[in-house]
């Protein structure tokens, strides 16, 4: 009985697009500083994760990391996603049922398994901060905090 509750859980764990959360066994971001106010971010989601949402929350941790080190502004230098695709085969199970009537027996039978392909996104942003609003298209990270955390009603800082 342990073991099927675990089963269980395990399925309702990874079961779920990834949550706005550091990188983990289901996904997350990452980031890494590159000068003092460039950064990369990285979010990797997993086979439940479509890619908006990877590009919205690898955002996120930019508007993020640019409030932390106390900037207003960032303008992205790059930024990348792609989609990964693999490929699993699963057994093949039939699964028959049936009932006699009279001299007659009807069957029905379920197969399930072979190939499923699982896609799991990323997305990257390469990124300079600024404490003034500078001349080129600039994000300001305030304003890109509060309407994705809204979007996905995210409540609490998970930095």
């Amino acid at each position: 009985m342990k073991l099927l509750a675990l089963v269980v859980s395990f399925f309702l764990l990874v079961g779920c697009a990834t949550s706005y959360q550091k990188s983990g066994f289901t996904g997350g971001y990452e980031e890494t500083q590159l000068a003092e106010n460039v950064f990369r971010v990285n979010f990797q989601g997993n086979g439940y994760t479509k890619l908006p949402r990877a590009t919205d929350f690898a955002l996120l941790r930019t508007a993020e990391l640019t409030l932390e080190h106390g900037y207003k502004y960032f303008v992205l230098v790059s930024e990348s996603s792609t989609v990964n695709n693999s490929s699993v085969t699963t057994p093949y199970q039939t699964q028959t049922t049936g009932d006699i009537s009279g001299n007659s027996f009807n069957a029905n039978s379920f197969t399930t398994g072979g190939p499923v392909t699982i896609s799991k996104p990323s997305s990257n942003n390469t990124f300079m901060c600024f404490k003034e609003k500078p001349k080129q298209f600039s994000y300001d990270a305030e304003f890109v905090y509060k309407s994705i955390r809204t979007k996905y009603g995210i409540k609490n800082s998970n930095s």
